[in-house]
Order: C-alpha cells, then structure tokens, then sequence
C-alpha cells in the first residue's frame, strides 16, 4: 500500500526541508523536480536545493507529466515530488497566451484540464507501494490576487491541493521552519 506523505506551507515556511528529511528515512530516493530554470534567482534556487539533497538521490527534471516517473520507479524506496505548486503553474501557463491577453479557454475548462494531470498523478500515486512525498505551497490563506492569472492559479492550486490531502496518509501544515501533523498518526511509518 502507498504511503504519501503530503507538506504544506507558505513560501519559505521550511516544507521543502522537512520533506528533504522525512525522504533521508530511505535508502534510497528519487527527487523529481518541477521547476524550470527560467532566470538567475531561479537558477541559483535549484543549485542550493540540489546542495541540500544527498549526492545519492537520483534526480530527474520535470515540468509536465512528473507522475510518469511514479509509474516507472520501481527500485528508490521513496520519491519526493518537489512541488506540486510549480507544477500546477507550468501547467496552466501552457493555455496562457503570450500576449498576455489572458487563457486560451474558459476557467473551468482550465482548471478541469489541471484536474485531470493531477488526478493521474493521484492514481501513480495510489499504485506506488512504497513512500511518496508531495511538497506543495499553501495559497489560500493571503488576500485576494489583484490578477485574473493569481487569481486562477490560486483557486486551481487550492483544488489540486485538496485532491492531493484528501488521498495522503499523513499531511504535515509547515510555519516558520515547524512541521505540524495535521492528518494522520504520529507514529505510523
């Protein structure tokens, strides 16, 4: 039976670290990255992260479909999936146009096509017989986006969110660097 572990937080809360430490509990893991390296900052982001991990994670890059690589593993005890946040923004922004001029469909119908990604990687996820850990920002909780673009990103993230806590084993709530076990038991594996 899968184990998923799921880590939320706001930006900077330490979700990322404490997922990097529940994965080091394995002997060995698979780190899937969805953030694409775009500019300077973001460059600089991904190298500290990637000096963070254990030489001995195997990484792979994947800004689109990371739940293919769920369904393929088959020798890593563990897979952290780092996040589910900038995977949902890659994949709205595929139906962005790039004059700015908005989506190129109607919001449901965007948020249904985010939908279905995320439903698979819930079923890789319920498939995988090993730990899974999913790392995804908590939006929800700050004002209104003055933007139609923050605006939809957030109500999407906070559906695909829900999807992923309602199936994981545990979920961790992260705030200033301390992990709080919001669902699920203490001490189970």
């Amino acid at each position: 039976m899968a184990n998923i572990i799921y880590v939320t937080g706001g930006a900077r809360s330490g979700k990322s670290s404490f997922a990097e430490e529940q994965a080091k509990k394995h002997n060995s893991v698979l780190y899937i990255a969805t953030a694409a390296c775009l500019d300077e900052e973001m460059q600089y982001r991904i190298l500290r992260h990637q000096q963070q991990r254990p030489k001995t994670w195997h990484t792979i890059e994947e800004q689109l479909k990371p739940y293919t690589y769920i369904n393929a593993c088959v020798q890593e005890e563990a897979i952290l999936l780092d996040c589910l946040s900038v995977w949902v923004s890659n994949l709205m922004l595929q139906y962005w146009n790039d004059d700015e001029s908005g989506f190129t469909c109607a919001k449901n119908d965007l948020i249904d096509l985010v939908l279905v990604e995320i439903e698979q990687l819930v079923l890789a996820a319920q498939k995988y017989n090993k730990t899974l850990i999913i790392v995804s920002n908590e939006v929800g909780s700050g004002i209104v986006p003055m933007s139609t673009l923050a605006r939809y990103y957030r109500d999407c993230l906070g559906l695909c969110n829900q999807k992923i806590a309602k199936v994981a084993n545990k979920v961790y709530w992260c705030v200033s660097g301390i992990p709080t076990l919001i669902k699920g038991e203490k001490n189970e594996k």
